[in-house]
């Protein structure tokens, strides 16, 4: 690791949590002193009903799905928004990574996770041996983004449901990850602490699922990020037995 790199870990506060070691004898990495139960739960995402607006948007390749996200006013999001946030990265990717909602930040530059939190984010990935947009899909919830980073309510989230889960359809990732009680509750289908949904294989539809913390939580409560580093070392070795 470089003396750059180290450095701005330290001073976002991940040195010296955030670190991977080589396994003797091996080619690729590990996490150290790490452990979790594994534990399979299912959710497969709602059915379309015939001639629906799910079901047209279910059928929506990359650039029809991209224009009609850019249009959207299916909700009253769309009413403050500067730009609706689709998501960005690798369409092919092995990891997707889900936020709960779009903020001033992303709001203003179309991308997620670009501010405090994002800085994080890419930390976080870098920490693994992942990189924004090199077999890693990052996206919300929400394309546009709730007044005040309030949590999108449900409506909101109902509303942009279907273009998330086409957006997964066509990515096909190995692992999705839900960052925060917002991504993990919805993606879910059901009412849950982060702690009860850490350290288990969940399922959205035939995808296994890992819960961890928002970054954006993570800024707001330090401690908290020693945790989160157990869960990326429970996702790598989750891909890994893939």
């Amino acid at each position: 690791m470089s003396r750059r790199r180290e450095e701005m870990l330290k001073e976002l506060g991940l040195w010296p949590v955030w670190r991977l070691r080589a396994a003797a004898g091996e080619t690729g990495t590990v996490c150290e002193d790490v452990s979790a139960t594994e534990e399979l739960t299912d959710h497969g995402a709602p059915a379309a009903a015939p001639g629906s607006r799910r079901e047209l948007i279910l059928r929506m390749e990359w650039p029809e799905i991209k224009a009609r996200v850019a249009l959207c006013t299916d909700c009253g999001l769309h009413a403050r928004r500067k730009k609706t946030v689709f998501g960005v990265g690798d369409e092919n990717a092995d990891w997707l990574f889900i936020g709960e909602g779009p903020g001033a930040d992303e709001d203003a530059q179309g991308e997620p996770f670009v501010g405090q939190a994002g800085k994080l984010l890419d930390n976080m990935l870098a920490a693994i041996r992942l990189k924004r947009g090199e077999n890693v899909y990052i996206a919300n919830i929400t394309k546009c983004r709730p007044p005040g980073n309030r949590n999108p309510e449900p409506a909101e989230a109902s509303a942009c449901e279907p273009y998330l889960a086409r957006q997964i359809e066509l990515i096909r990732p190995k692992l999705v990850i839900a960052l925060g009680k917002v991504a993990a509750q919805n993606l879910l289908a059901r009412e849950a602490s982060i702690a009860s949904l850490r350290g288990k294989v969940h399922r959205y539809g035939d995808i296994p699922l890992i819960v961890t913390y928002h970054p954006a939580y993570l800024l707001r409560n330090l401690p908290d990020k020693a945790k989160a580093w157990e869960d990326l070392c429970f996702a790598v070795r989750t891909v890994k037995s893939l």
